[in-house]
């Protein structure tokens, strides 16, 4: 493009310049150029040319004339005064539209939202765009209506009603006639759908959906979070009754071609209040003291839901199982996870299993895959296993720091068990050989305790607790990870020239460059180092070796929250790219087809190909991946929610009371604030800093007082106050309790 050239590039002017490009992606309509090319193609050779190039392009893009495809690579964008998508509700009026052939969100501010909901699919006209303005749109027309419903409080007046809710996308109550009640009283917690919202008027009318009860009780409340993320917290009494009416009982059909397991040394490690065992371990030695052989038996779901049943369609809206603090929601109707699929001891079941022959080292020496029966000899806690390895010396040195002898679970040692007792203690030592190869391989070693509460008969929070994997959750986890990664491998490792079948993979991107840099930038402040350059492998062992050296000091909590944050949040798809944290290149989920829904697909998939079936449809097992992972994502809010309300309850008995604790993260909005004893957090609104004027300092993820330069930084150790606890917001609030020569 000779007319387009520069001499050397050299004292191009802004304006010249701007024509220059506007003129080349004219040229290049629908075709995506890189930034490399278009420095050659317009001659711009000095780092000047350059710089000012790159400020022209990214005016054209702030402009809308072209858009950033990938990283430094820009394409034309068609010029569209109308365009349909999404609309995403903000309280803050600050509305914005997604448009469905993508792009970044368009501001539409109230006044021109049409009422359209969160949600809602809209049709939009962009306006004229204002000199130092971002571009904006109003709603012309809302196409399709989301089902949202919303949560809150009823206050009932003599002539009318309103529904108070805590939702962030709406920012006004919700007007309820009394005849739209259903029986709601003042004070209820109910479920309500908007019904229409009149051009001019502040407040959306609605209709109560159900009323779930007193607010305050915990029944209502674990509900109301259930219902707030459009969880389901009962089952439809048509699902129920076809679970119902299926058969437990297992005949020879059902065992017929199937390999038998119920003469092998079988048996099962769970949490203590576990009901669905849908995982179990066989053991027996094949040469002695060289080769093993372990069956990873799972639960033989797909033999009873059958695809496109009322159950399974039930299973594919649910998703995975959700777990409260109080609760479980199961992804399964009780009949089938807890009695009829789940691996309870002394009783015949039906299983699909990755059969594996290895040696003490943990390296495979071969496997297959097979539809079995298996009878399992005992039902053990992981407490209990656990109690054995300290008891015979087999325990981990960082788990012998904190015995759980020592919370009174006993080994009960029968007399009768030793056959059991000696494959528990060959198959930690494989784990842990499993697991130090994983490790070597570049997995990140992310294992966070998990804070719980114990629960009265009201389920009023009385105490918390540190929930902390040991060896014996190890065990289990390891040999969990080599059958689904096995079985990825057997689908997903193809000769090259030849295409793999369709399966949903678990994926794990590449940690985000940029949060790794501010992870890196972070912990110079606590003395320590992360290089974030190599291959993925050496980032890996960098992280696992940052995670070591802040394990047991202060900073480990900050440190390993900020760390969490660098990294991508894995999810299913048929398109395969590996998964980071595991340093797996293949790996999908086998082993919980009770409590997760792509497990029941990777089962039958399995089957299929066994069979001789040919690949399965990607679209359609795409699309159930998306919804697998939208559904595992809302499930895990909503897990945050219930524990963060028993939080906010457990610290109501407190108010006023003092507690050290550890400044856990830092906003323009105050301090986070996390206590040692009860791994509570609340925040220090910026409204009760009044000693000074502060700052927020993003970058190094502090506050800075102006006048008298006094710093609130992540990590800080602080002594609070609890001021506040509203548990209508899930609301914890602190106060920091400074030394008198501090105060003002």
């Amino acid at each position: 493009m000779s007319k387009g050239k520069n001499k050397a590039g050299s004292h191009v002017r802004k304006s010249d310049l701007a024509a220059q490009l506007t003129a080349y992606f004219e040229a290049h309509q629908g075709e995506v150029v890189d930034i490399k090319t278009i420095f050659r193609e317009l001659s711009l050779k000095t780092h000047p040319a350059k710089i000012l190039c790159m400020d022209v392009i990214d005016e054209l893009v702030m402009d809308d004339y072209i858009k950033e495809v990938s990283p430094m690579r820009y394409q034309t964008r068609a010029a569209k005064m109308t365009l349909d998508g999404v609309f995403q509700r903000k309280s803050n009026g600050k509305n914005t539209f997604v448009p469905d052939e993508g792009g970044a969100p368009i501001l539409v501010a109230e006044r021109n939202s049409l009422h359209a909901m969160d949600g809602d699919r809209v049709r939009i006209q962009m306006m004229a765009r204002r000199r130092g303005h971002v571009r904006e749109a109003q709603v012309t027309e809302i196409l399709q209506r989301a089902d949202k419903t919303f949560v809150g409080r009823l206050d009932v007046r003599k002539e009318f009603a309103f529904l108070l809710t805590e939702d962030r996308t709406l920012n006004n109550d919700i007007f309820i006639p009394k005849t739209q009640l259903r029986g709601g009283k003042n004070g209820d917690k109910a479920i309500v759908r908007i019904i229409e919202w009149p051009e001019g008027t502040k407040n959306p009318i609605g209709r109560v959906v159900e009323v779930l009860g007193r607010a305050g009780e915990n029944e209502t409340e674990m509900h109301a979070i259930l219902a707030e993320f459009g969880l389901p917290y009962s089952y439809p009494k048509a699902v129920e009754d076809a679970a119902n009416q299926l058969s437990g009982d297992i005949t020879p059909a059902d065992i017929e071609g199937r390999e038998d397991f119920r003469n092998v040394l079988t048996f099962t490690i769970d949490p203590r209040d576990a009901k669905d065992f849908d995982d179990a371990l066989s053991f027996r030695e094949i040469a002695k003291g060289k080769i093993y052989e372990v069956g990873v038996h799972i639960a033989d779901v797909s033999h009873y839901v059958q695809e496109g049943s009322i159950i399974d369609r039930e299973a594919v809206r649910r998703g995975t199982s959700v777990y409260l603090v109080d609760r479980t929601i199961p992804m399964l109707p009780e009949r089938l996870c807890n009695e009829i699929c789940s691996l309870r001891p002394d009783e015949d079941k039906l299983t699909y299993s990755v059969i594996f022959r290895l040696n003490e080292r943990g390296e495979v020496k071969s496997w297959h895959l097979a539809h079995t029966v298996i009878r399992s000899n005992r039902r053990f806690a992981y407490e209990e296993v656990q109690a054995l390895f300290e008891a015979r010396g087999e325990a981990s040195p960082e788990d012998m720091l904190s015995p759980v002898a020592q919370d009174g679970t006993q080994w009960f040692d029968t007399g009768k068990d030793t056959d059991l007792e000696a494959a528990l203690l060959v198959l930690n030592r494989i784990a842990k050989q499993l697991r130090l190869r994983r490790m070597a391989a570049g997995a990140v070693d992310f294992d966070r305790p998990e804070v719980r509460f114990d629960i009265d008969e009201k389920g009023h929070p009385t105490g918390t607790y540190v929930k902390t994997s040991k060896d014996a959750n190890k065990l289990i986890e390891e040999f969990m990870l080599l059958a689904n990664r096995t079985v990825a491998e057997s689908v997903g490792r193809v000769p090259k020239g030849k295409k793999a079948k369709v399966l949903p993979y678990r994926i794990h991107e590449q940690p985000d460059p940029d949060k790794l840099m501010n992870l890196s930038q972070f912990v110079t402040k606590f003395g320590h180092r992360l290089k974030t350059t190599g291959t993925n492998q050496e980032i890996s062992r960098n992280l696992n070796r940052l995670l070591h050296d802040v394990h047991g000091k202060r900073e480990q909590n900050v440190v390993e929250m900020v760390a969490l944050r660098a990294m991508m949040k894995a999810r299913y798809s048929t398109q395969n790219i590996g998964h980071y944290g595991l340093a797996f290149d293949y790996y999908t989920h086998f082993t919980s087809p009770i409590r997760r829904y792509p497990d029941l697909m990777v089962h039958r998939l399995l089957t299929r190909y066994a069979d001789g079936g040919r690949s399965a449809s990607v679209e359609k097992y795409e699309a159930l991946c998306e919804q697998s992972s939208d559904m595992e994502q809302l499930a895990a809010q909503a897990e945050r929610a219930s524990i963060k309300y028993k939080q906010v309850e457990f610290m109501a008995d407190r108010l006023g009371q003092s507690f050290d604790g550890i400044i856990s993260g830092v906003t323009e909005f105050g301090l986070y604030v996390e206590l040692n004893e009860t791994k509570c957090e609340g925040m220090v609104p910026m409204r009760d800093l009044d000693d000074d004027y502060y700052d927020f300092d993003e970058r190094n993820y502090q506050l800075v007082g102006r006048r008298y330069h006094h710093r609130y930084a992540l990590g800080d150790a602080v002594r609070v106050r609890v001021a506040r606890a509203n548990l209508e917001k899930k609301q914890l609030d602190f106060e920091i309790e400074r030394p008198n020569s501090q105060k003002l």
